[in-house]
């Protein structure tokens, strides 16, 4: 288990922050604000080398940033059933799903489910809710149908 009390002191840089930076900012986000990170920060670091960091920020119900992580798990997710996805990044979403599924609480739980939808369903893919955070902020589980 990370220590959390990791003291954050800034991002060396912050369009490609390293994991630990990572991990310390969303223990400590107030330090530096969500809207002062580059536009579309979200998008920028919702990608292979940070899933590792933002899976576990997003399962730790106690981070302050979870919300945050979670938001990018979805992102990371569309990203991942995109029709030119690597092989890698399928196996590497579905292992992240799977994690979710087994010892996730009910935010994760939910993300989960909707992946495994979107996975089987790639036509359902709406960029509001996966990209810009609408299932984030109205957390449901979405239909097989629609």
């Amino acid at each position: 288990m990370a220590v959390h009390e990791s003291a954050f002191y800034g991002f060396q840089n912050p369009v490609d922050p390293r994991p630990e930076e990572l991990h310390a900012w969303a223990y400590n986000p107030a330090s530096v604000p969500l809207q002062s990170m580059p536009p579309d920060w979200d998008l920028l670091i919702a990608g292979d080398v940070l899933a590792p960091t933002l899976f576990e920020l997003a399962m730790d119900r106690q981070c302050p940033a979870r919300r945050f992580a979670l938001h990018c798990m979805y992102i990371y997710a569309a990203d991942g059933v995109r029709q030119n996805a690597t092989a890698q990044r399928r196996r590497r979403l579905k292992k992240y799903v799977e994690r979710a599924e087994e010892v996730g609480d009910e935010p994760m739980s939910i993300w989960a489910h909707n992946c495994r939808v979107l996975m089987s369903r790639p036509e359902i893919f709406d960029y509001a809710e996966w990209i810009e955070g609408g299932l984030v902020r109205h957390p449901r589980r979405l239909g097989l149908f629609g």
